[in-house]
């Protein structure tokens, strides 16, 4: 903790423009990934970079999927192939309110 605290004297908070998810949200709601950014922020501060890419790759790991969600669609991907495949052979019939043929009116 610094002897003078210039950023509230100010009125600024630096750490908000750094992180990506800690901007001013609609509703004053947090964003999706801001607790994953928040968990590789703490994990990584102070340690350095070199260390913090081994020692936060966890963390960091979490905060990408979140992101990006890489994983999970190739995961959603893998599901729709094998779907398909099933359907080819004969395995598999879709319900008909997936296909567009069943009841339209609830």
């Amino acid at each position: 903790m610094p002897l003078v605290d210039i950023q509230s004297r100010l009125g600024i908070n630096v750490d908000r423009w750094i992180l990506l998810q800690s901007g001013e949200q609609p509703n004053k709601r947090p964003a999706r990934c801001h607790a994953f950014e928040k968990e590789w922020v703490e994990c990584s501060h102070g340690i350095g970079q070199t260390r913090a890419k081994k020692e936060c790759q966890q963390e960091f790991e979490d905060f990408y999927e979140c992101m990006h969600r890489q994983k999970t669609h190739q995961r959603l991907y893998a599901i729709r192939q094998q779907r398909d495949k099933m359907i080819k052979e004969g395995t598999y019939t879709p319900p008909p309110h997936h296909t567009g043929k069943g009841q339209l009116d609830p």
